[in-house]
């Protein structure tokens, strides 16, 4: 039977993206950090100390799951090896929430590093509510899906993202996580208010919000570039778009996100003790 409450077991607080060379601070000093992320992909094996040490920390945090691997946009089926892995892995885990993304990753047997884009037609749409349909049956539990970072718009494309995202969401049943640093991203690289975007976005189906860092670079023609990086802190006019989805939401689950260039534990828990900070602003 799907489990349509699971994306709604996080608490309305911070959590971090949770990296092994973290382990022993995080066991002892959390501070304000009452949740963690993991990769499915990195905890889809049988044993050893990564496996240990999730056990032993879902025994004190609420966990969620991000898938990155299982290309929900692509053209091909789902992988059924990955989908079985991923299965037995929500099993036992029991999280609090999975999420994937809007992209898609493989293409005849290729898997790309990257995330990609895809244009938001009538037929991409059917095809990612079927992925969804099946992920969802799989697990047995709502899944969070993810709006990407964008670089380029698909002349294609007969949907805005978030009337896209909204549709997906009204057909599948699935919830949405809001990662507020790729909307920033888009929107200056796209050159749309970032505010309109969170203004259209069904935030009655959001069960998390995710930050993140980013990389600034320029296009060929010299106007400015951000690239999705996760390799450093969440940047002012970032924290200041999360104050404005919070006023319009209301709390809910932050995550700040950390992969690349990896800092010292007091780092990341400042931002999410930052993150705690812009919650406690929001009324109960």
């Amino acid at each position: 039977m799907l489990d349509t409450a699971a994306h709604n077991r996080l608490p309305a607080a911070p959590g971090v993206g949770y990296k092994p060379q973290h382990f022993a601070q995080i066991t002892a000093d959390p501070g304000r950090v009452k949740w963690l992320e993991i990769h499915a992909e990195n905890y889809m094996g049988d044993g050893g100390r990564p496996l240990a040490q999730l056990r032993h920390l879902s025994e004190r945090f609420a966990i969620s799951v991000h898938g990155v691997g299982l290309s929900i946009g692509g053209e091909d089926p789902l992988d059924a090896d990955h989908l079985a892995r991923l299965k037995h892995l929500v099993g036992w885990l029991n999280p609090a929430s999975f999420s994937e993304h809007l992209a898609w990753s493989t293409h005849d047997s290729h898997f790309y590093n990257d995330l990609l884009p895809l244009p938001y037609t009538v037929a991409s749409l059917q095809r990612i509510c079927d992925h969804i349909d099946e992920l969802q049956d799989t697990i047995g539990r709502r899944m969070l899906l993810e709006n990407p970072s964008s670089y380029l718009v698909f002349a294609e494309s007969t949907w805005s993202e978030p009337e896209f995202l909204a549709e997906i969401s009204r057909r599948t049943g699935c919830g949405l996580l809001l990662d507020v640093n790729n909307v920033f991203v888009s929107a200056t690289n796209l050159d749309f208010s970032p505010q309109g975007y969170i203004d259209a976005f069904p935030l009655d189906k959001v069960g998390e919000v995710h930050l993140g860092g980013h990389d600034e670079d320029e296009d060929d023609h010299g106007h400015p570039l951000l690239i999705d990086s996760h390799g450093r802190a969440v940047v002012d006019p970032v924290w200041a778009l999360l104050d404005y989805t919070l006023a319009k939401s209301g709390s809910r689950p932050v995550l700040i996100e950390w992969d690349n260039d990896v800092p010292d534990w007091p780092v990341l828990e400042a931002e999410a003790a930052r993150a705690a900070t812009a919650l406690e602003r929001i009324p109960a």
